[in-house]
């Protein structure tokens, strides 16, 4: 009988050590290896040709709310919605514009909408929304790469995600935030050609992967004024291009208001505290709160003063 256990519990740590073994070779063949880039080459991977011709499209869909499409540098299709203040049509003024970037998974209806196929919008980005229309702001989304109806059939947002987090597969990832960035700088163009909007008053707020985006944006893009990063993912140099931290040199004359959670499975409170310390702008706020990465609602009211 004792000769029986030693070698069912010898059979146990030969199984074991296998176990390890492999996860060990998972590991060190699929994980992700940091690496560093300069914000010169950083800036290049965000530069885009300038299409000739947006072809840009718009559909109304009611008074100071239209739907729209145009094309990207590359010739996707960008699909968003843009929505004027009710004082719209008695304002000689241009009006300053917020740009509000979805989280990952979600589209940009949610800035429009508080819910959407029966689902409510859990971000409370909508009320963000009715917010800024109430002081004036014309509110502007679009769908990022591969959402909405931007979606990839072949390849989904959760395929990618497998790819990065367990075949250390980065450059999909990559290029799919830079391009995301790279279709509002896009949007941005536009923007600024068009003699109803106030061109210095042009804002970002985002949450989750738009809050990352956000931050991205704005540290590229110098048109951007004020920055609204809401509980944005904590990312290192293991994916350098897209990881907020690398581009905050450019927001020191912005102002960048940020917005996390101490239970947050996507950023802890350190990681937070240190991205907000990087933040080199003298006029900066961090409002943290005591929840999970869905943030209670009346985070938004925070925002008043940002606007």
């Amino acid at each position: 009988m004792l000769l029986i256990k030693n070698t069912i519990v010898r059979y146990l740590l030969i199984i074991v050590t296998i176990i390890l073994l492999a996860g060990a070779g998972w590991f060190s063949h699929f994980s992700l290896t940091p690496y560093q880039m300069s914000s010169e080459q950083i800036q290049a991977h965000y530069a885009y040709q300038v299409p000739n011709d947006l072809q840009w499209q718009q559909t109304k869909i009611e008074d100071n709310y239209y739907e729209f499409t145009y094309q990207s540098f590359d010739g996707q299709t960008v699909n968003g919605r843009i929505k004027y203040p009710p004082s719209y049509a008695n304002t000689e003024q241009p009006i300053p514009v917020l740009i509000g970037i979805h989280a990952l998974g979600r589209s940009q209806i949610r800035w429009f909408q508080d819910s959407f196929k029966t689902r409510p919008t859990i971000t409370s980005v909508d009320k963000i929304t009715q917010q800024a229309l109430g002081q004036g702001y014309a509110v502007i989304a679009i769908d990022a790469r591969n959402h909405g109806l931007r979606k990839d059939p072949d390849y989904s947002i959760r395929n990618m995600m497998i790819d990065l987090n367990y075949f250390g597969k980065k450059v999909p990832y990559e290029a799919f935030i830079t391009n995301t960035v790279k279709d509002h700088r896009i949007l941005i163009d536009w923007l600024t050609e068009q003699p109803q909007f106030d061109k210095s008053q042009i804002n970002v707020a985002g949450y989750s992967m738009g809050g990352q985006v956000s931050l991205l944006l704005a540290g590229i893009d110098r048109r951007i004024k004020n920055v609204a990063a809401i509980v944005p993912p904590h990312l290192d140099d293991k994916t350098a291009l897209v990881a907020p931290k690398n581009v905050l040199n450019g927001l020191a004359n912005n102002k960048v208001w940020l917005f996390t959670a101490d239970d947050d499975e996507y950023a802890n409170k350190k990681q937070n505290s240190l991205l907000f310390n990087l933040i080199p702008s003298e006029n900066k706020k961090h409002f943290r709160f005591d929840s999970g990465h869905i943030l209670p609602s009346n985070y938004v009211d925070n925002l008043t003063d940002w606007l």
